[in-house]
């Protein structure tokens, strides 16, 4: 993951959650909590879970800290990697030093357009780093960019057929087995076959 130090430019990006979390304590604590991590400040929250009489009226609590502090607080550090582990610590240490992934802050169009310089093994690749890039890279709109980027003609025929089976299976079905699927969908409607420029099948697959 491509991180960098926060320049004013690219501030806009980062929203007013940088990152969050939610989730019960492991067994047997049954407690639930919510770690937030804001542009400037850590939000740790829990809940008490328990079907002991006194604890039913205990209050939800809520602790709130900049990152200097977060980065100094060796107790709630402890905290966070016993509920939710150390992978999600030593993110968390990186947000609150200035490290920010920006590039998965960009909006779609822009990662788009950045995929589309991408080799197949590549998106495989990155589809594998973040449930972000994992969304985008199994997304319609990214095969269907990737099926006009490696035909010559996308003809409204095989649009239609691409409504119906997704442009994901367009672009691994190969060009005789799209020929016939094509003229059975122009039988039933009673249509001549004519559509002939149809993307040839690739043989690299995302996991």
């Amino acid at each position: 993951m491509v991180t960098c130090q926060r320049r004013p430019g690219m501030a806009s990006l980062l929203g007013e959650t940088l990152f969050e979390i939610s989730g019960q304590g492991p067994a047997p604590i049954k407690d639930y909590f919510h770690f937030e991590i804001r542009p400037s400040e850590v939000i740790w929250r829990w809940w008490k879970i328990s079907l002991r009489s006194d604890c039913r009226n205990t209050q939800p609590g809520q602790l709130r800290e900049s990152h200097e502090d977060y980065i100094e607080d060796q107790r709630l550090q402890s905290q966070v990697a016993m509920v939710f582990g150390l992978h999600i610590l030593q993110y968390s240490k990186k947000l609150c030093q200035g490290h920010y992934d920006y590039i998965v802050r960009l909006p779609n169009s822009l990662l788009f357009k950045i995929l589309a310089h991408l080799d197949l093994e590549d998106i495989s690749g990155l589809s594998r780093t973040c449930r972000r890039f994992r969304e985008l890279c199994k997304s319609e709109e990214f095969w269907e960019q990737t099926v006009r980027k490696n035909s010559e003609t996308v003809t409204p025929t095989l649009e239609d057929l691409a409504k119906e089976v997704g442009w994901r299976t367009v672009f691994f079905t190969n060009k005789l087995q799209l020929q016939m699927q094509i003229s059975r969908r122009k039988q039933r409607k009673n249509q001549p076959c004519e559509d002939t420029n149809e993307p040839s099948s690739f043989s690299v697959h995302l996991e």
